[in-house]
């Protein structure tokens, strides 16, 4: 059964709402933050309800379920939609199947609501690949372009898109899509962290008398790269929902800055007091550097009066050693989101510095 907690009074029919669709997740948190920010009420989904703040109220639903997903929204009304939820399955038809049909269902829930707009989060794998096929064939030169064919592999990114453009044909709503590369935020428990990943493996360095050792491969770590602020795709994607140059386009959103991560890595070093290690011989993932840690997180979360004892609520070392270990160059335009009118921008160190202080903040990391 589906549950909803209401944490104010319900929204006249005709308000401006917005329903987050994974809400509790990096992506969805960020946009929570934006939409009560800028005076929006929220309809906030997930599997579970958040806490209590204002002009939010929790829709619990499995978006696995048809009828679960259809109880939850039977008494809303949205007008603009956030989709930023997945679930990681092992193989890319699995992906393809649970992914899609969670779009699905939501959409299908939403039919008779005069939707205004749907606003869905990808990613870069859509130019890459999926995690089975990786970065394994004739892929679009760098940087990736919006207007590049797909490839001609299955992922669940173009089932979701199929999806979303068949729902709009027959319900009427505007759409976007927004590919997103490695977002950054405040989120715990997420399966793609880098920013919460890279915070802990330095924790754990210091506290071990460790070198803060670059995990990926000489080509990341020469090449040139960029990264996506979780509060800036938060602000892209509700551009795109009410600004009529973002209706029905797909857009890369990143930073806007670009570095290397020979540049980065002392810096992000400097700011936990650890020492530098980069690239040398062979890439040293994280999976196999960490191991065993389990045990010294959990004795740092009792010393400093840290929120989370468990790692593998913290880290995610498989999807960052996945990002860093990749032996190709990833670079994205911006151009068309530029024309079309949205300005946004952030410089990458500022994001994960900025992260990691709020992460200090809220004793997430000593």
């Amino acid at each position: 059964m589906s549950s909803v907690e209401s944490t104010t009074e319900s929204n006249d029919q005709g308000e401006p709402t917005a329903l987050v669709v994974g809400a509790s997740g990096i992506a969805g948190s960020a946009l929570v933050d934006k939409l009560t920010s800028e005076g929006w009420q929220v309809l906030a989904m997930s599997r579970s309800a958040g806490q209590p703040r204002r002009n939010v109220r929790y829709v619990q639903a499995d978006l696995s379920s048809p009828q679960s997903v259809a109880e939850a929204l039977a008494p809303e009304l949205p007008t603009h939609v956030f989709f930023t939820a997945w679930a990681r399955q092992d193989t890319e038809e699995e992906n393809i199947r649970v992914n899609a049909a969670m779009l699905r269902n939501l959409l299908a829930a939403l039919e008779n609501k005069q939707v205004a707009h749907v606003a869905l989060m990808t990613g870069l794998k859509h130019y890459l690949g999926p995690f089975e096929a990786y970065a394994a064939g004739e892929m679009a030169d760098t940087p990736f372009h919006e207007e590049e064919p797909r490839l001609p592999v299955r992922n669940f990114y173009y089932a979701q898109e199929d999806e979303l453009w068949s729902a709009a044909a027959t319900q009427g709503f505007t759409w976007s899509v927004h590919r997103a590369h490695t977002v950054i935020g405040h989120a715990i428990g997420n399966a793609m962290n880098m920013g919460l990943t890279i915070a802990a493996q330095a924790s754990l360095c210091k506290a071990a008398g460790r070198p803060f050792i670059f995990p990926g491969s000489e080509t990341q770590w020469n090449g040139l790269t960029d990264m996506t602020d979780a509060g800036l795709l938060a602000d892209h994607m509700l551009w795109a929902a009410t600004t009529p140059a973002g209706a029905d386009e797909a857009f890369n959103i990143v930073n806007g800055d670009i570095f290397r991560w020979r540049w980065m890595w002392p810096r992000l070093a400097a700011y936990f007091d650890v020492e530098p290690q980069g690239y040398l011989d062979e890439p040293r993932p994280l999976e196999g550097q960490m191991a065993g840690t389990e045990q010294l997180w959990h004795q740092l979360a009792e010393t400093e009066g840290l929120a989370e004892s468990r790692l593998d609520r913290v880290a995610s070392w498989w999807h960052t050693d996945g990002d860093l270990g990749r032996n190709i160059e990833v670079v994205t335009d911006m151009s068309k989101s530029r024309v079309a009118g949205f300005t946004g921008y952030r410089r990458t160190l500022d994001s994960f510095t900025d992260l990691f202080d709020r992460y200090r903040a809220d004793n997430l990391i000593p």
